[in-house]
């Protein structure tokens, strides 16, 4: 069987998400709340091969540009992945996602008793005790959570 090559054509205004660790091309799109309903071509690869990673999964989003929300939401979700900015069919920024110390409004406590899951309207800040392991601690109620098992807010 020939093996062809993927042609993903390029997009004149947008970002690219490149370089996600495989199988998460899917969350991705969920907790940036990207699902085709603004009318932006998305262009989804998954299980793409890939020299750096073996295989990985890259989103396209035309004429959306993330903020640093979103990239705050990626280093979760997609630590080892790339936001790249084009306009005009040129990269004109690249960056690369960090975890930063605190993650705010990005995720909701899994505890049910926690004040953020209450009527009070106040926004989930979650601690990160651990980069590498995706360690995280709600700072309301102190509980310890495992970044697999949380709900975007």
């Amino acid at each position: 069987m020939e093996q062809a090559d993927l042609t993903v054509r390029r997009i004149k205004d947008g970002t690219v998400i490149d370089h996600i660790d495989v199988g998460n091309g899917l969350k991705v799109l969920e907790a940036l709340r990207i699902n085709g309903s603004d009318g932006n071509v998305i262009t989804i690869a998954l299980n793409v091969p890939s020299g750096k990673l073996k295989k990985k999964d890259m989103i396209k989003v035309e004429g959306k540009f993330l903020e640093d929300d979103d990239t705050n939401k990626l280093a979760v979700i997609a630590p080892t992945s790339t936001v790249n900015i084009i306009k005009d069919y040129k990269l004109v920024e690249k960056r690369r996602v960090s975890l930063p110390n605190e993650i705010d409004r990005i995720f909701r406590c899994s505890n049910p008793e926690c004040v953020t899951n209450s009527n009070e309207h106040i926004e989930s800040i979650m601690d990160v005790l651990d980069k590498e392991k995706l360690v995280l601690k709600c700072r309301y109620c102190n509980r310890v959570l495992d970044v697999n098992q949380l709900k975007y807010s």
